[in-house]
């Protein structure tokens, strides 16, 4: 990609735009090769994310694919004017803005295993809206243009078939049958509707419908777009010799999840007499199950040391606070002093950065804590929406009080997979609130949203300073979003965090 303000070229670029995007959608396997301007980059590159964010602001507040979820998506796009119905069209400078800021994004978000998931997964909600809206004459003209040669069956054929067709694809009436057109996808290709017996095989083929083609096409765009990441991130160093495009896209990739909390503003506001109080009335489930673990047991294995221990410190538990907290817990169980002394101080340092590298370890997302690390018997880490068995989490529920309505809400948020969303709807529970108006994403967001509510939009207060408050690093690295902190993102800080695990790793 080359960066310039030469017009001329654009307008040439325009003139044989229908060569260069034949279709709204793409798969983006090509990156531009045009002149762009600085500006031209910054402000593209901003627009894209932005609708990243409501793409996925939306995805949990709402359930994806509902006529709700649609509605509100286009009203969110029109209002950030994004033109994403145009691309529908024969509109060049809409496919070009498409495609560019796909790209500028592309350079940001591969830095890190955590981006990249995160990219990938607004990407893919995005690409599954946009290719709802496709008529059948352009499903057929995208999959000729990605070079999906899938091929949909005559009408003569649908006829025959019409009776195995409406018994094999649960939803569909046979009006919907007879509107509908059905594709042949080779066997390999269409696992995932086999898997869940919804398709109808035939010589070889399975016969998808329209509207379940998007898991065929979205399989494939995940796979494509995985690879190209892991691709860009190979070549990431000769963007970042580049001193006008590194502090741009590092301010790109770190305000896409609001603060990472890594920053210890708040070191010092809790006393560890705090903590159980706080566990009942502002902790996230995930984390008032390892405190409720560690105090019964007075032990946690690796996985729930690391979950719980971040995000102690994200809450502003300071090193010595901290190193207190475990001392104290774990002689009470069958470890001594001198054995945490030797085995398990120098983790929690190193975890503050005081030891190895002095990485800032930040706590872990919601993203993080669902799609990593599943807990086995005998952990407490994870994420009990989506790691428990729902008869299980429904005993936890009854045990925190939560009324019976309230349960049968989030299970059945938890059996459609979307667990941020039964997080929200507990916080709204234990809240008292109908609707709390922000998406979750982090359990350290879910500690502070809950302590501004229930201190009357107040932060906690300053507890007296302790020794150790001094020694944290700062952070010196601000992003667009003035909340927001520095995050690890780079392959080098993901091999230090394998090494952290590894320090965790003593049970």
């Amino acid at each position: 990609m080359e960066f310039s303000s030469a017009r001329g070229r654009r307008r040439a670029a325009r003139a044989g735009g229908r060569g260069r995007y034949p279709h709204s959608l793409q798969f983006y396997l090509a990156p531009p090769a045009e002149s762009v301007s600085l500006a031209e980059f910054e402000s593209f590159a901003v627009d894209r994310l932005r609708l990243l964010k409501v793409v996925e602001n939306l995805g949990v507040k709402y359930l994806k694919g509902t006529d709700d979820y649609k509605s509100k998506l286009e009203y969110e796009l029109r209002k950030l004017k994004f033109p994403f119905k145009a691309l529908a069209e024969d509109d060049y400078d809409a496919r070009r803005k498409d495609h560019i800021s796909h790209f500028i994004l592309r350079l940001a978000y591969c830095q890190s295993e955590d981006l990249r998931r995160w990219f990938i997964q607004q990407e893919m909600d995005l690409f599954r809206y946009r290719f709802n809206e496709l008529s059948d004459s352009l499903v057929q003209q995208f999959l000729e243009y990605v070079n999906l040669l899938y091929e949909p069956i005559s009408e003569e054929v649908k006829e025959r078939l019409k009776d195995e067709l409406l018994m094999s694809t649960p939803g569909l009436s046979a009006e919907k049958v007879k509107e509908q057109a059905f594709y042949k996808i080779p066997l390999q290709d269409a696992q995932d509707l086999i898997r869940v017996r919804r398709v109808l095989l035939n010589y070889g083929f399975a016969l998808v419908p329209h509207q379940d083609m998007v898991v065929i096409i979205l399989n494939n765009y995940r796979t494509k777009l995985s690879k190209a990441l892991a691709l860009t991130a190979r070549s990431l160093p000769a963007v970042q010799s580049d001193e006008r495009l590194q502090p741009l896209l590092n301010h790109l990739s770190h305000s896409y999840i609001g603060p990472d909390y890594s920053a210890q503003k708040n070191t010092g506001k809790i006393s560890l007499e705090q903590i159980d109080t706080l566990s009942v009335k502002s902790y996230p489930i995930c984390m008032r199950q390892l405190h409720k673990a560690l105090r019964e047991n007075h032990h946690l294995r690796h996985g729930g040391r690391m979950q719980y221990g971040l995000f102690l410190k994200g809450i502003g538990l300071t090193l010595e606070q901290a190193l207190e907290f475990w001392k104290s817990e774990f002689i009470r169980g069958k470890i001594d002093a001198d054995k945490f002394d030797k085995g398990y101080a120098y983790s929690i340092r190193h975890n503050y950065g005081k030891e190895g590298k002095r990485t800032d370890y930040t706590p872990f997302s919601c993203m993080k804590i669902i799609l990593s690390n599943p807990p086995s018997q005998g952990d407490y880490h994870g994420c009990p929406f989506r790691h428990s068995d729902p008869e299980l989490l429904k005993q936890k529920l009854q045990s925190y009080k939560i009324s019976s309505t309230g349960i049968s809400q989030i299970l059945e948020l938890v059996k459609g997979m979307h667990y941020q969303l039964a997080c929200q709807k507990y916080f709204e529970l234990t809240h008292d609130v109908d609707d709390i108006g922000f998406p979750l994403n982090h359990p350290n967001q879910y500690f502070v949203e809950s302590q501004k509510l229930l201190n009357g939009g107040r932060e906690l207060k300053k507890e007296t300073s302790h020794p150790g408050s001094s020694q944290l690093k700062p952070t010196n690295q601000e992003s667009i979003n003035s909340s927001s902190a520095t995050t690890i993102s780079n392959s080098e800080a993901d091999t230090e965090l394998e090494g952290l695990d590894a320090y965790f790793a003593e049970d």
